[in-house]
């Protein structure tokens, strides 16, 4: 199978350039001046004209069986907002294959060709679990790196003072949680059809240093993605000094777990000597920004971040502390709101900037660096294409900076992963959305109201943190 797309805007070295893209197969043949690639009579042929071609964009951090609590969670911090969340997590298998269905459409339709899911496994499910997010992935045909969230502490220790909270039991040991990993690997990892098993222990607040560091073994000896949450609130930042003494990012490179297949969502609360380290490992930080300030966490420091030669990517957070999974959206937030943190306006960031960060940086981001994120010969083919005419677009001024400043809405025309066509003309080709769609419209009411259990946790909490 062989596409032309002819004299279409592309993002070549960050300078939009008309040019003629051909696709053979999986990859990007070649890239040529507008007008210069003669057409083939095998070949579909895409008019370019009045289109941006930009290579896809990577959610880099979210939780796809969220998509069923979206506009559930009041807005609370992380730790209390958790809590409810834990509570309604879905319980059935065919809700996690619809919400990676869910997931995969949403970020196509934003822009993006892959997604790393950070995912709630169901406990003594959790290769079943894994198996329904595998065949909702592949029925839309996105990339995906799934990182099945694992934890061995309980609950209370993600809490300052967490030891005096009520405890409860790991359901599994941290040597349980690294056998399960490796047979869902061997189950699971398929690169040739885009399907990736990454390592995802929660985070240092709920895991222990022997999962945590387990963790990174299995990493390096398979070349696998590491992903975790880190410092994403200032009650983690305390805790890190509580448990350890140190830093939670020294805590990290001491034990081995920083290098450049890691990427770490949030970072909200690392210090500039966190960001050398980061930096120096080769590990990327993922920006959350619209989760970041739905939970009041705060703002990472991404202009410092960058400036310290740290990779940074973007990432949407699942839909309960995001209610959407619109990479645009982060884009947007993710450029404009830097501008508050940094006098010199010369150091604000700009859309190409933005645009590399979801794409390159994304690609780094989950170990694909060398396979997708530019639009260069011997690139794999996730690719989207944007209508500069549509209504939303217009006046024709500068496609990109409306495309991350503007609000843009069904400017998605066409998109490939791997050379494959999924959407087209607006519409996906591979799931029927008007069944997903009737299927969120029936969610089971699965959703406990109860009324006592949190109050410990928020009392604790206030206590603690807001020293009531």
């Amino acid at each position: 199978m062989q596409t032309l797309i002819q004299s279409v805007l592309a993002l070549q070295n960050d300078t939009l350039e008309s040019v003629d893209v051909l696709l053979i197969g999986s990859q990007i043949h070649t890239v040529a001046p507008a007008g210069t690639i003669p057409v083939a009579p095998h070949q579909q042929v895409i008019d370019g004209q009045a289109k941006l071609l930009l290579p896809g964009f990577v959610n880099g951090h979210t939780h796809s069986s969220q998509v069923w609590q979206r506009g559930l969670i009041p807005q609370l911090p992380l730790e209390l907002w958790l809590a409810n969340v834990f509570d309604s997590t879905p319980q059935q298998l065919e809700q996690f294959y619809w919400g990676a269905v869910s997931t995969a459409v949403d970020t196509l339709l934003s822009g993006g060709t892959c997604v790393m899911d950070h995912a709630y496994v169901l406990p003594g499910q959790e290769m079943e679990t894994v198996d329904a997010l595998v065949r909702g992935y592949r029925a839309v045909g996105i990339r995906a790196v799934i990182a099945p969230l694992i934890m061995d502490l309980p609950f209370a220790s993600g809490f300052p003072k967490g030891c005096l909270l009520p405890q409860s039991a790991s359901p599994k040991s941290a040597a349980e949680l690294l056998a399960l990993m490796e047979a869902i690997i061997a189950e699971f990892h398929d690169p040739d059809s885009g399907i990736y098993i990454g390592l995802g222990p929660t985070g240092f607040h709920r895991c222990s240093d022997e999962l945590l560091s387990g963790c990174g073994e299995i990493s390096d000896r398979l070349h696998l993605c590491y992903h975790t949450h880190l410092l994403e609130t200032r009650a983690q930042h305390r805790l890190a000094q509580e448990r350890y003494g140190i830093s939670a990012v020294q805590h990290l490179k001491d034990l081995g777990c920083l290098t450049p297949r890691t990427s770490l969502a949030h970072g909200v609360w690392i210090d500039d000597a966190d960001i050398e380290l980061l930096a120096s490992s080769g590990s990327t930080l993922v920006h959350n920004p619209v989760s970041n300030l739905r939970l009041g966490s705060g703002l990472a420091p991404i202009l410092k971040c960058r400036q310290a030669g740290l990779n940074v990517a973007l990432g949407c957070d699942g839909a309960a502390s995001n209610d959407a999974q619109n990479l645009l959206e982060v884009l947007k937030l993710g450029i404009i709101l830097h501008t508050v943190t940094e006098q010199d306006y010369e150091s604000w960031l700009t859309p190409e900037q933005v645009v590399q960060m979801a794409a390159v940086g994304g690609a780094k981001a989950v170990n694909l660096g060398d396979r997708t994120g530019t639009i260069a010969p011997g690139m794999d083919a996730d690719l989207v294409l944007y209508n500069l005419d549509h209504p939303s677009m217009l006046p024709c001024t500068n496609p990109l900076q409306l495309l991350v400043l503007g609000r843009p809405t069904e400017v998605v025309e066409s998109a490939w992963v791997q050379g494959r066509q999924l959407i087209d003309q607006g519409q996906v080709l591979t799931v029927d959305t008007a069944v997903l769609h009737n299927v969120l419209r029936h969610r089971p009411q699965t959703v406990q109201k109860t009324e006592s259990p949190h109050h410990p946790v928020e009392s604790h909490y206030r206590d603690v943190m807001l020293k009531r």
